[in-house]
């Protein structure tokens, strides 16, 4: 079983959002998807989607891109992200399809993996304009996320992938409140989006901090393919 991952999928089948729009390596991006989704993960593999699934409002506008992730090979394994505004109740959402999902507050153990994660927010930096309201917001996701990672222990899994949408730590992997509870965990690897273009060059970290890896997924950034995060081998496979 291979485990894929991927962010910021930005489908718009059900409303007017061109990708386009920011930059040429967006053009027709939903079929460079399909196609190299289609191509590389079997039925048996699973794919990890680390927000910004849907450009939908409701749920009802999010359905066609929900339906078009369900058509694609492998489970799905799907986090929030900030553009998600048709999320709503964990329960109806994981009432929609067999093969998809939804993860908040918990997670989603395959094979001998627990898949945790939220969507997180974003980071405080001197000079950065930081309300009451951003306060609230990242101290609510520092606990969804330690009951995610809380979750992911109790199921005795052997490897833990966190699933986050904004970026965990700045370009040098600095430490951060996110990257201070990961730490307090084993955990293998940590998936994140949300960083397009030039952010993703100038402020993405990608590599190890404390032993865990850190991946940048978002979709334009690795060309549109699920990116491989592990493989897990079969009892007697050698």
């Amino acid at each position: 079983m291979n485990i894929f991952a991927l962010a910021d999928l930005h489908l718009g089948l059900a409303v007017d959002k061109p990708m386009n729009v920011f930059g040429a390596r967006w053009n027709d991006h939903t079929e460079k998807m399909r196609k190299s989704w289609d191509g590389i993960v079997g039925s048996d593999d699973v794919v990890i989607i680390s927000g910004d699934v849907s450009w939908g409002l409701k749920l009802s506008e999010a359905m066609p891109d929900l339906q078009w992730i369900h058509e694609r090979p492998g489970k799905k394994i799907i986090s929030k992200g900030n553009h998600d505004l048709w999320w709503t109740t964990l329960t109806k959402l994981n009432a929609l399809y067999d093969d998809i999902v939804f993860i908040q507050n918990g997670c989603a153990v395959v094979g001998n993996t627990a898949v945790c994660g939220t969507r997180g927010w974003m980071l405080r930096y001197p000079g950065q304009e930081w309300t009451e309201h951003d306060e609230k917001i990242f101290r609510r996701e520092l606990i969804r996320m330690k009951l995610s990672l809380d979750a992911a222990v109790k199921s005795v899994a052997e490897n833990i992938i966190l699933s986050l949408h904004y970026p965990p730590t700045d370009y040098e992997g600095s430490e951060t409140p996110v990257t201070e509870i990961i730490d307090q965990y084993d955990v293998t690897c940590v998936l994140y989006g949300h960083l397009h273009g030039s952010d993703a060059e100038k402020n993405a970290f990608r590599g190890k901090i404390n032993g865990t890896e850190y991946r940048l997924v978002s979709s334009d950034t690795v060309g549109f393919i699920p990116q491989l995060i592990l493989t897990e081998r079969r009892t007697g496979d050698e």
